[in-house]
């Protein structure tokens, strides 16, 4: 080991040896020689405080040194991404402050309401008004709760009815839960597809509602617009959001007006979301369909009926959310950039998911608004 000036200890051969040969292979992180007067200081430094100056050969480690630059630098960069979300998304923390998540989370865990035995009382509770996403088409709605298809569609006990027997008025609940599917769930007869399966249901003896529904698809009117008994709208300008559609209702047995006679009772509410029928669209609107339909149950014995067939006796419908007027047998909900289609909406809100009260006759004149959809 060599002497310095003072006669002290100075960098050893080895050392020395180690530097020159990290300095010809030109490495970065090769030593360095201390300089005559870094020498210096540090010999004046041992002399007065009897050691070495801290941080000359103690001091942390390069990747000690620069991890909290990093980590600074991560946290800056989370934030100016957190804030662009912000930007982009103020909702996110608007419905924190709302408390419209707290509620979400809520409206979630809720499990579905009691089944339907009578008609309510009252019309739902208002729900926050939120707006349906692609990832969530019920939401704000109070159908979120509500079964799904076919599930929200119940049969009740079937008992003899009427002087009509227990088995056949078994056999109309089922055949009328099937129409129901085959008219309002039927994915080809959503897309506008004629509705086959529903048809073949009914009874070809009741000549004049079989001839009138044929009239509707062929030739939609005003006077005979098939959307009255099967849900259908354009594929070329809506489709549907996911494949679940909202149903809640009730079906029950009445006795006849006359003696070998039952009626069967349908009141069903059916919530189909949907989008523009464009690429990226993701504007969510729901349109509201609400039926009742009356199927006769007649004692073969006594009447002209074909077996296991329906008599359509009769059936109303309101639309919600589509637009007035128009009668090509499609469903044609409203959208933000669309033009005004149809009349002129008027008079006091509906609330479309109020089921406290019947459908009156003949369905409401003009173009009527809803609260809520």
């Amino acid at each position: 080991m060599g002497k310095n000036d003072h006669d002290r200890p100075g960098i050893s051969d080895e050392e020395w040896a180690r530097f020159m040969e990290q300095a010809a292979r030109g490495a970065e992180d090769a030593p360095k020689e201390p300089s005559a007067r870094a020498r210096m200081v540090t010999e004046r430094l041992r002399a007065t405080q009897g050691q070495e100056p801290a941080g000359w050969r103690t001091g942390p480690a390069p990747r000690e040194r620069r991890r909290p630059g990093r980590l600074g630098a991560g946290l800056a960069v989370l934030g100016i991404a957190g804030l662009a979300l912000v930007a982009v998304r103020p909702e996110l923390v608007i419905d924190r402050i709302t408390g419209k998540s707290a509620a979400r989370e809520e409206a979630a865990k809720a499990g579905p309401p009691a089944p339907e035995t009578a008609r309510p009382s009252a019309p739902p509770p208002s729900a926050d008004p939120d707006r349906p996403t692609v990832q969530d088409p019920f939401r704000g709605s109070p159908a979120l709760q509500w079964a799904d298809g076919a599930a929200g569609i119940e049969i009740p006990e079937a008992t003899a009815v009427g002087g009509v027997s227990e088995e056949k008025i078994a056999e109309t609940l089922r055949n009328a839960k099937a129409f129901l599917v085959a008219a309002n769930l039927d994915p080809a007869v959503l897309k506008g597809e004629r509705p086959e399966a529903a048809l073949a249901l009914l009874d070809p003896r009741g000549t004049e509602a079989s001839e009138h529904l044929e009239r509707s698809l062929a030739k939609p009117g005003k006077d005979q617009n098939p959307v009255n008994l099967f849900t259908r709208y354009d594929p070329a300008e809506v489709k549907p959001v996911g494949e679940v559609v909202k149903v809640r209702g009730r079906m029950w047995v009445e006795a006849g007006k006359e003696a070998g006679q039952a009626d069967v009772r349908l009141d069903y509410s059916f919530v189909y979301p949907l989008v523009k029928a464009v690429p990226g669209a993701d504007q969510v609107e729901r349109t509201i369909v609400r039926r009742e339909i009356t199927f006769t149950v007649a004692d073969p014995r006594k009447w002209q009926v074909t077996a296991g067939r329906l008599t359509l006796a009769d059936y109303r419908v309101d639309l919600a959310n589509s637009a007035c007027e128009v009668y090509d047998g499609y469903l044609h909900p409203g959208f933000d950039a669309d033009p005004a289609a149809g009349g002129t909406p008027s008079g006091p809100p509906k609330d479309p998911y109020d089921r406290s009260r019947g459908i009156e006759a003949g369905g409401q004149e003009g173009c009527g608004t809803v609260s809520r959809t």
